[in-house]
């Protein structure tokens, strides 16, 4: 046979062959992963099961766990209440030694509660890679001069999976403002 037939003949079989090998691939992954649920609902329930972890540690001031649970990158961000009046009332704080400088500061300043409604916790797939979680909560804290009564704020988590697990790449911490009084 020639080399020009047998590189046609090559050919020939891989792309018939190519199709079934996607289809089984792909049949595979189908009941639980898709374009628009791109993560398992294990590796969901995984991610919210880091949430809780998250929030006992936050609860306990273990800044050392908290470190643990965020990415070791430049790119790890927290967005935080400041205390710095250059910064504004609220800032980020990015690489995994700023995020834990910040974690540090708000255990630091005294009491503080994340009480988080479960009940209305959310994970969602982005990538196959990349998770995210949205919670409402109360937070009592008193850092940069807030009032240390329980007030309402969302916490949204978006979570990296690594070699090493599920990592936090971002928290985003954002403070939900009081109703507005109903004109009428």
């Amino acid at each position: 046979m020639s080399h020009s037939s047998f590189a046609a003949a090559t050919l020939a079989a891989v792309l018939t062959v190519a199709p079934t090998v996607q289809a089984a691939a792909a049949s595979v992954d189908a009941p639980t992963v898709d374009a628009t649920h791109p993560l398992s609902d294990a590796s969901l329930e995984d991610v919210k099961g880091l949430f809780h972890d998250l929030m006992t540690s936050a609860n306990k001031h273990d800044v050392a766990a908290i470190r643990q649970m965020f990415w070791n990158s430049p790119s790890a961000l927290i967005i935080a209440k400041s205390v710095d009046p250059a910064e504004g009332d609220w800032a980020g704080f990015w690489g995994i030694d700023a995020v834990t400088r910040k974690i540090h500061d708000i255990a630091s300043s005294g009491p503080v509660t994340l009480i988080p409604d479960f009940s209305r916790l959310k994970a969602v797939g982005i990538s196959t890679t990349v998770a995210e979680t949205y919670a409402p909560m109360k937070i009592a804290v008193s850092h940069g001069g807030q009032d240390p009564a329980p007030r309402p704020f969302i916490m949204v988590i978006d979570w990296l999976k690594t070699v090493d697990g599920w990592r936090i790449a971002s928290e985003i911490i954002i403070p939900v403002p009081p109703p507005t009084a109903k004109a009428g």
